[in-house]
């Protein structure tokens, strides 16, 4: 089990309907709202990811907390994700689950979510991404079937600096521990993108399920060329 000071993993339960107002109250800025996102909205502008070429009206910023923190992961279904900074969002916290308490049948255990918890904080990578990927990063976060709602949330840069991004927050679960190899997966993004040293002590110190068995080879090859790409480095 997980001690308090480590990543919580324990029971987190919300009716999507609450969980969508939650993403409505995390919403002050001046809002952009996108077709096929339940409404829900986020801001592009003055992000702090500007590239100056005005390319930014083409891209969005999304802050990754879980298994996209390893590019091998994100560039399965998103492949304009460009690394944009390392990020820490205040006031909230890790969880993992599983969405109406069935288990994934990809990942064998439960998967990351986070949830509003003053004085914690949850660290993680904003992506600048194109257009083009917006559907399916939404597919691949379960958004028209609701296990995920989109969010937008204000995090800091380590050099201070806030800017907006879009983030997903599962609806629904019961707390879960992850598999093994999701673990892994989120372990080799922290250290891939340089997350603070502590934090991936503490994503370290999560304690998986007992699942013993494969994830599919998909996942199985991302996680070899995450630990070839670390072991050169």
């Amino acid at each position: 089990m997980v001690t308090n000071n480590q990543v919580s993993t324990h029971h987190r339960g919300a009716e999507s309907s609450g969980q969508v107002s939650l993403a409505a109250a995390l919403c002050p800025c001046a809002r952009l709202r996108v077709p096929g996102s339940a409404g829900v909205c986020w801001d592009m502008a003055n992000s702090g990811c500007e590239d100056g070429t005005g390319e930014e009206e083409e891209t969005f910023l999304y802050f990754a907390y879980g298994s996209n923190l390893l590019t091998e992961r994100i560039h399965l279904r998103n492949p304009s994700a460009a690394f944009c900074c390392v990020a820490r969002l205040q006031d909230f916290k890790l969880d993992f689950g599983n969405f109406q308490g069935k288990t994934s049948e990809r990942w064998h255990g439960g998967i990351a979510t986070i949830f509003q918890s003053p004085g914690d904080e949850v660290w993680g990578v904003v992506w600048k991404m194109n257009k083009s990927n917006l559907n399916s990063l939404d597919e691949q976060e379960g958004v028209k079937r609701g296990i995920y709602v989109v969010i937008e949330i204000k995090v800091s840069t380590q050099e201070g600096k806030e800017i907006n991004c879009r983030s997903y927050l599962m609806t629904n679960y019961e707390s879960a521990p992850p598999s093994s190899q999701y673990k892994k997966v989120i372990c080799l993004g922290a250290k891939e993108n340089g997350l603070p040293l502590e934090y991936q002590e503490k994503l370290k110190a999560i304690e998986p399920n007992d699942y013993k068995g494969k994830v599919s080879e998909e996942i199985e090859e991302i996680i070899k060329k995450g630990e070839a790409k670390l072991s050169r480095t």
